[in-house]
């Protein structure tokens, strides 16, 4: 089985940055995609960035220019670099694999940009 760890949410002011890691442990093959969606109250969960089918990055409007997605191979680790952060922004992140046609998710990490 695959487990997902995320780290890195906290609390920031607006403007300020955070860097989000996510690991994946366990039995893994093959990771087909893997990113970072979030979830703020009272909204449907949405893309924020994933590394899709064939190696690239997708990224959510609202994050083009701000977020930056890379990956660690070795570590079988993603990273979410959040800059220029905003109220908006403020929601529960949560990492998602897709190993071998099954979608794993983390249990999230909280993200509270506020002044």
């Amino acid at each position: 089985q695959v487990q997902l760890v995320e780290s890195g949410g906290g609390l920031v002011q607006p403007g300020g940055s955070l860097n989000l890691s996510c690991a994946a442990s366990g039995i893994i093959f093959t990771i087909d995609t893997m990113g970072w969606y979030r979830q703020a109250p009272g909204k449907e969960r949405e893309l924020v960035a994933a590394i899709v089918t064939g190696g690239r990055t997708s990224y959510a409007d609202s994050a083009k220019g701000r977020f930056t997605l890379s990956r660690d191979n070795a570590k079988n680790t993603v990273y979410l670099q959040m800059n220029s952060l905003e109220p908006e922004d403020t929601a529960v992140y949560y990492c998602r694999a897709v190993v071998r046609h099954y979608i794993y998710w983390g249990q999230g990490t909280q993200v509270t940009v506020s002044s």
